[in-house]
């Protein structure tokens, strides 16, 4: 993904990679990332396309996009927002998206709420919402202003690239490779060495979150065909056959690896999306 774009909107600004040079006429297959990941997650998955254009969003507060302003907060719905004013600023519609992990669930709520800008569904081990139980909804309320009013979390110094990646690895389920494809779009150089860009904000508790039937009456307002490529060692694997008949178009694709599969497998599951998109 070797050129680099920037949507500003708003008074903030998108960044993104894209294997494509210029969209003015091309609509993109847009790729959403997980949740402290950023876009240099989908450079393996790319590297399997030859000729589809791909663009990779980060969304507010990741990667070289704008962090959300002091005032504000990062909700899960605003995400949705701000891919719908993308949209509408670069009149697209009717897209194939990509989403992994957060990014799927992104994605989802998107072609429920707005299925004329949705025409395929690519989920990436992800399947449905974080979700709780209303009788949760007073404790999740203050866990999650509690955790806005501690003092700001100090944002961890690395000596070098190798360092943070190394880091990076520790908490994931990839190899150092990928890590420090993250690391190096991830990070910035500090006073100390280097740090990452991602705004800890982001690391805040929800002051809420979608009870079961939410959920359930989000992803059963998909209406666009979906595939769901599900990693055999990923915290969704178990979770399939609870939530795949919320679907009203679903197909399932398992592979090996875990979480990152998209990284990690990139060939397998390049080859699932390939067949899906070829139908």
């Amino acid at each position: 993904m070797q050129y680099s774009f920037n949507f500003n909107s708003a008074g903030s600004s998108l960044a993104a990679l894209s294997n494509t040079a210029d969209f003015t006429h091309l609509t993109p297959v847009l790729c959403l990332h997980g949740w402290l990941d950023n876009a240099a997650s989908f450079i393996p998955l790319t590297q399997q396309f030859a000729n589809l254009p791909m663009l990779a969003i980060e969304f507010p507060g990741h990667g070289h996009s704008t962090h959300r302003s002091s005032d504000a907060h990062y909700y899960f719905f605003d995400w949705i927002q701000d891919i719908v004013q993308l949209c509408r600023q670069q009149n697209w519609q009717q897209l194939t998206i990509i989403g992994h992990s957060m990014g799927a669930m992104v994605a989802t709520a998107l072609a429920a709420a707005f299925p004329e800008l949705v025409a395929k569904l690519v989920l990436i081990d992800s399947l449905g919402f974080v979700t709780d139980t209303p009788a949760h909804s007073v404790k999740q309320l203050r866990d999650g202003v509690l955790s806005r009013l501690k003092p700001a979390i100090r944002k961890p110094n690395y000596a070098d690239i190798n360092e943070a990646a190394f880091a990076r690895q520790k908490q994931s389920d990839f190899s150092l490779v990928e890590a420090m494809l993250l690391a190096k779009r991830g990070t910035i150089a500090s006073d100390k060495g280097i740090t990452w860009r991602a705004d800890m904000r982001l690391r805040h508790s929800s002051v809420y979150r979608l009870s079961p039937e939410q959920a359930i009456a989000l992803m059963s307002a998909v209406t666009c065909p979906t595939l769901a490529v599900i990693a055999q060692d990923g915290p969704f694997y178990s979770k399939v056959n609870a939530l795949a008949k919320h679907y009203q178009q679903l197909q399932i694709a398992l592979v090996m690896g875990g979480h990152h599969c998209h990284m990690t497998e990139a060939e397998a599951v390049a080859e699932h999306i390939q067949q899906f998109l070829a139908q």
